[in-house]
């Protein structure tokens, strides 16, 4: 009997050993898993292999080593935020998922419901789930070339129409729109930061149906908005991943699978 004691003892060292060496070890991970069932309606949209299916400027998007990679060098620096844009439609309501890393200087981004620029090219105007290298924005619900923030990171908006006559720019103070209404905070912006890893791989999973978008990174929900604005919110658009204007940076992305609904 007391042998038996002993080993089950013994038994219950090694596996509470063992599990906390599997928390540590899970805790060391980049992000977590993107799960994607094929029978849920998930398509992967990049081959891993090629930019087919994609159009953008080849001086900054390319594939290496089976990833996604837009980079600046010294030798390329861009003059105008440049995209690579989805060919295969303009998604309406939908969920995105795929992994990201970024350089410490990188801003970048994923644009949905987006509209081209005749007037530039590869550009996109609209709704951006924001990237950048120190993790200042990355969640937030930016609008390329429009309405600017809509939702910083830890927030949950109501977006309002702009209440006075002018242009979309006077609507505009500090870099947001002023009918950006907090309804909810979520979490501290700077804990949320915390569980976004720097230089290292994240998962960003984007909720988009009616006028409700949300953005979540490695499992959190950063921002919720809600658009009540009827004359400049979309309904569809261009999805698109973005080389920012500014010093030599390098983003990744991989695992990229698209849910139509």
């Amino acid at each position: 009997m007391k042998i038996i004691q002993l080993n089950l003892i013994i038994s219950s060292i090694i596996l509470i050993t063992s599990l906390g060496c599997s928390t540590n070890s899970t805790s060391e991970k980049s992000t977590e898993i993107i799960e994607v069932d094929e029978n849920d309606g998930f398509v992967s949209i990049f081959d891993g292999k090629s930019l087919d299916g994609w159009e953008g400027d080849s001086v900054y998007w390319s594939v290496k080593n089976g990833i996604l990679t837009g980079e600046i060098t010294p030798e390329t620096i861009v003059k105008n935020n440049t995209f690579l844009i989805w060919k295969g439609g303009v998604p309406a309501d939908f969920e995105l998922k795929l992994e990201f890393k970024i350089s410490e200087n990188g801003n970048s981004g994923i644009n949905y419901r987006s509209e081209r620029l005749e007037e530039l090219p590869y550009a996109l105007r609209g709704y951006q789930a924001d990237i950048d290298g120190k993790n200042s924005y990355t969640g937030q619900n930016y609008e390329e070339r429009k309405r600017t923030t809509l939702a910083y990171r830890g927030q949950k908006t109501n977006i309002q129409p702009q209440d006075t006559p002018g242009a979309l720019r006077d609507n505009v103070e500090k870099n947001a729109w002023k009918g950006l209404m907090v309804v909810e905070n979520i979490g501290d912006r700077d804990s949320l930061k915390n569980l976004i890893h720097a230089k290292d791989w994240n998962s960003m999973h984007l909720v988009i149906k009616g006028n409700v978008l949300q953005h979540y990174v490695n499992g959190v929900l950063m921002s919720e908005v809600e658009d009540n604005d009827p004359v400049n919110r979309s309904s569809k658009g261009f999805l698109g991943v973005q080389v920012h204007v500014g010093p030599p940076m390098k983003v990744e992305f991989r695992d990229i699978y698209l849910k139509e609904n």
